[in-house]
């Protein structure tokens, strides 16, 4: 079956069988369904597959922006804060997250690592990967077989992916000693503990690699530096806390990490286009 032939049957799967929150009956698998092309949000991308089947999506990350639609296919190798929306709708898509495990099983022993690529890319879909993906979707449909053909299905989906144009993302999730691994170590610490202060020094020693070499491969991944990194995770923590109306502006900046309330408003206003007071509110009278 050619890939349009298999993108018009994994078109009619989807419909069927999306749900709101995205899961599916097969782990790892979901699938995502859009009536209306909505406004950026802020999210996490996770380390996922995701091939667009209709519609079209844009991802921004940092001053990177990333494009594609029906037969693309984007790879996240590192879980990264990101914004995104739908630019066309109706629209459909599927995802895989990409476990580690799975992905190093199907390596050579003794593969280079290399230096780390970008966290998020973007290519086009093979024939033989729009194919695999739609048998894995068409496995919803029978369940009794779900438990024996599923884990060979994400096999070749991830061997589609390896010897693909995004090959060296893929590869290097599943590698333990990666820099991709080193990076993202670097990345879950500065997420999970935003307002904590950090020096860049100790974050690149706890990588095992030079300041340089940090710096370099920490922009590589994040198209950020680690200072900016955080600024941009600080920031959408207290649009959060704002629109929930919990705290004012000056408490939401301190909670974040800000020492002061005015710097946090200019960052907030650069970020968002709007003050925090009036951003929150706006946002509040929408979500009415």
């Amino acid at each position: 079956m050619d890939a349009q032939s298999c993108l018009i049957e994994l078109r009619d799967l989807i419909s069927r069988h999306a749900r709101v929150d995205e899961r599916t009956a097969i782990d790892g698998v979901l699938l995502s369904a859009a009536e209306h092309a909505g406004e950026p949000r802020a999210s996490s991308t996770g380390t996922v597959f995701a091939l667009i089947a209709q519609g079209a999506k844009r991802l921004a990350l940092g001053d990177r922006t990333y494009d594609y639609g029906p037969g693309q296919y984007l790879v996240a190798s590192v879980d990264l804060p990101i914004t995104g929306h739908y630019t066309q709708s109706p629209a459909l898509g599927f995802g895989l997250v990409l476990r580690p495990s799975v992905i190093a099983e199907l390596l050579l022993e003794g593969a280079a690592a290399g230096p780390p690529p970008p966290g998020v890319g973007v290519a086009d879909a093979s024939p033989e990967l729009v194919d695999a993906v739609t048998r894995m979707v068409r496995l919803l449909d029978h369940p009794a077989d779900q438990a024996v053909l599923a884990p060979l299905i994400e096999r070749e989906i991830l061997w589609r992916l390896i010897t693909g144009p995004l090959g060296a993302s893929v590869r290097q999730i599943g590698m333990t000693d990666s820099s991709l691994t080193h990076i993202g170590r670097a990345v879950r610490a500065i997420t999970e503990s935003p307002a904590r202060p950090f020096r860049v020094e100790e974050l690149a020693r706890s990588c095992g690699m030079s300041v340089s070499a940090f710096h370099r491969g920490f922009q590589a991944v994040t198209a950020l530096s680690p200072i900016q990194f955080q600024k941009q995770l600080r920031l959408r923590q207290a649009r959060l806390l704002l629109l929930s109306g919990a705290d004012d502006v000056a408490t939401v900046a301190f909670r974040v990490g800000y020492d002061s309330a005015s710097q946090f408003s200019r960052e907030y206003r650069r970020e968002f286009g709007l003050p925090p007071g009036r951003d929150a509110a706006r946002l509040r009278a929408v979500a009415a």
